[in-house]
C-alpha cells in the first residue's frame, strides 16, 4: 500500500512539473510578445507590399521648390491603364550603377564660399554635402587654373602647378599646389562631411613651358617635337594625384584636358587632339600611373556631345590606350545627350561620365531652365548611360564671377552676393536636387519606359532597396500619368513645366 502511494505521489509531482514548466513557457512567450522593443518588431505577414511613395515637386512657377507633396498610396493593377500615360517600371531589369551627383569647386567659388560668415559658410556646406539639403557626393576640381580662378583678393589668376620662367622642369622639381590651397582647405572641410566625397579633376591647361610656339597658359598645345614634354607631364598628374591625396583629398578619376578641342587667348585653355591623347594615354601617362601604384580613373574627352564619336572613335579604338582608360566624359554646350548613348554601344565596356552644363542669364525663366536640365541632364543622362551628372560652379556671384576671362554671365548652382552674403537657390540647384538628395552612389538605374512626348522619366533601386522615380513633365499644360511595378500602381498629375521625384521602399512582409 504505501509502496502503491509512493508510486502515484512520484507520478502527480512529475505530472505537476510538466504542467509547470509548459506554464512557465507559455508565460515567456507571452512576454516576449509583449515586450518587443520597437527596434525589433514582430515579423508581419508575408507578402510583397509597396509603402506609400513620398512624393518632391517643383514647379515652372516657383510655387513649390522640392516641397514635399501628400505621399501616394499604392493600389492594386488593374490593367486598364492608357500606354501613352503609363510608366511601367522593371527592376529586374538594370542598366549602369551610379557614381554620384554635383558640380565643380573652382577656385572662384570656393573664394565665394570662404567669404560667408564662418556660420553661414558652415550651413551652406552641409545644406550642399548632407542629408540636410541636395547631398552631393562629387565635385570637379579644376587641376591648376581655369577661366574661373583667382588670388585670395579675388582677382583673376592664371598658373599651373609648375611655372618656370624661360626655363623647363622636366623632373617637376618644382612641383606645388600651393595656389590652390583656398581650394584645398574647402575641400579638405568638404571630405570631413562626406569622407567618401568622389573627386574628379581637370586641367585646363598644362604649364606654358611644355608648349608648343607662344609659351603661355592661354591656348596653344604641348610641344609635340619633345618627348620630354609627355614624359614630363605624364609626372605631373601623378604628383597631382599625390599631392591631393597628402592632403586627405583622394582623386577618384581625372579627365585629361577640359574642351580638347578648343582653345581661347583669354583663359587658360590648350588643344589635344584624338590621336595625341591617345598616345599620350597609350605611352606615357598610364603607364606612369601604372608604376607609381595609382588607380585613379583615366577618363578621355570632356568635351561637348556633338563632336564625341569621331574623338572616342579615335582614342578608345586605340586598344593600347584603352587598356588604361576608364570611359569618356561630355559637355551640354552642342548636341544631344543621345551622343553618349551611340559612344556607349560602340564601346559597351567603357563608362560614360557628364561633367559640365552652365546657366546663364542668356536663359533666364525658370521655368524653360527647369524642363531643359531635366530633360536633358538630370533624366536624360542617365538614360543615356552617364553614371554621374556635374554642374558647373556650385557657387557664383551675381555678376557671374568673380572669372578669369571666360564667361561672364554663367550662373552657379548657387549665387552669393559678397557684399551681402545672401544667398540665392538657383534653378540648377532645385533640378540637381531632385536626384542628388534621392539616388545615392551605388543605385542602379532600372527599366522604365518613356513614351516620346509624354512625361520623361528615369528609374533607380539605391542599395538600401528604396527606388527612386524622377518624372519632369516639359510641356505647357498638366498631365495625369500612372506608375506601375510588380502588380501594383499610383496614378499622379504633374503641372506644367514640372519635376517630380517619387520614393518607395517595397517592403517584405510575412503571411499569417
Amino acid at each position: 500500500m504505501n509502496i502503491r502511494w509512493r508510486k502515484n505521489k512520484i507520478r502527480w509531482m512529475i505530472l505537476l512539473l510538466v504542467v509547470l514548466l509548459v506554464a512557465c513557457c507559455a508565460g515567456l512567450v507571452v512576454w516576449l510578445m509583449t515586450n518587443r522593443s520597437e527596434q525589433e518588431p514582430i515579423p508581419p505577414p508575408i507578402e510583397k507590399t509597396q509603402a506609400k511613395a513620398e512624393v518632391w515637386l517643383t514647379t515652372g512657377d516657383q510655387k513649390n521648390l522640392l516641397a514635399p507633396q501628400k505621399a501616394i498610396p499604392w493600389t492594386s493593377d488593374q490593367g486598364d491603364f492608357d500606354p501613352e500615360f503609363t510608366i511601367r517600371i522593371d527592376p529586374a531589369k538594370t542598366y549602369q550603377t551610379m557614381d554620384g551627383f554635383g558640380a565643380a569647386m573652382t577656385g572662384s567659388s570656393a573664394h565665394l564660399i570662404n567669404q560667408l560668415r564662418q556660420e553661414q559658410r558652415e550651413q551652406l556646406l552641409k545644406e550642399l554635402f548632407t542629408a540636410e539639403g541636395l547631398n552631393m557626393d562629387m565635385l570637379r576640381h579644376t587641376i591648376g587654373a581655369s577661366d574661373y580662378s583667382v588670388d585670395e583678393l579675388g582677382e583673376p589668376s592664371s598658373y599651373t602647378y609648375d611655372d618656370m620662367e624661360s626655363r623647363t622642369d622636366y623632373d617637376m622639381e618644382h612641383f606645388s599646389i600651393e595656389k590652390d590651397q583656398e581650394v584645398v582647405g574647402l575641400l579638405e572641410h568638404v571630405v570631413g562631411l562626406k569622407p567618401d566625397l568622389k573627386v574628379m579633376g581637370t586641367p585646363w591647361t598644362a604649364p606654358a613651358w611644355m608648349k608648343y610656339g607662344e609659351k603661355t597658359t592661354n591656348g596653344w598645345y604641348l610641344d609635340y617635337n619633345d618627348p620630354q614634354v609627355y614624359e614630363a607631364y605624364a609626372q605631373y598628374f601623378v604628383k597631382y594625384i599625390q599631392a591631393y591625396q597628402a592632403e586627405g583629398i583622394p582623386v577618384y578619376g581625372m579627365t585629361l584636358q577640359n574642351e580638347p578641342e578648343f582653345t581661347s587667348p583669354d583663359y587658360p585653355s590648350m588643344s589635344m587632339g584624338a590621336e595625341e591623347q591617345a598616345m599620350f594615354i597609350r605611352d606615357y601617362l598610364g603607364p606612369a600611373m601604372k608604376d607609381a601604384g595609382l588607380d585613379t580613373r583615366i577618363i578621355a574627352y570632356d568635351h561637348n556631345w556633338d563632336q564625341s564619336v569621331e574623338y572616342t572613335d579615335n582614342v578608345l579604338g586605340d586598344e593600347q590606350a584603352a587598356a588604361y582608360i576608364d570611359g569618356s566624359a561630355f559637355h551640354c554646350y552642342a548636341g544631344d545627350p543621345s551622343a553618349m548613348s551611340e559612344v556607349h554601344d560602340r564601346f559597351p565596356d567603357k563608362h560614360i561620365y557628364f561633367t559640365e552644363c552652365s546657366g546663364g542669364e542668356w536663359s533666364p525663366d525658370f521655368g524653360n531652365n527647369l524642363s531643359w536640365q531635366m530633360s536633358n541632364l538630370i533624366v536624360g543622362g542617365p538614360r543615356n548611360w552617364a553614371r554621374n551628372v556635374l554642374f558647373w560652379n556650385i557657387a557664383l556671384d551675381p555678376s557671374g564671377g568673380p572669372t578669369n576671362g571666360g564667361c561672364e554671365n554663367c550662373r552657379g548652382v548657387v549665387t552669393i552676393d559678397p557684399k551681402s552674403g545672401d544667398i540665392t537657390r538657383n534653378v540648377e540647384y532645385y533640378a540637381l536636387g531632385h536626384i542628388s538628395r534621392y539616388v545615392r552612389p551605388g543605385a542602379v538605374r532600372v527599366e522604365s519606359n518613356q513614351e516620346k512626348g509624354k512625361i520623361e522619366n528615369v528609374a533607380f533601386r539605391n542599395p538600401d532597396g528604396t527606388m527612386v522615380l524622377v518624372a519632369a513633365n516639359t510641356g505647357e499644360g498638366e498631365v495625369a500619368f500612372d506608375v506601375v511595378m510588380e502588380g501594383k500602381a499610383f496614378r499622379y498629375t504633374l503641372p506644367p513645366q514640372s519635376a517630380a521625384t517619387f520614393r518607395w521602399k517595397p517592403q517584405i512582409t510575412e503571411k499569417n
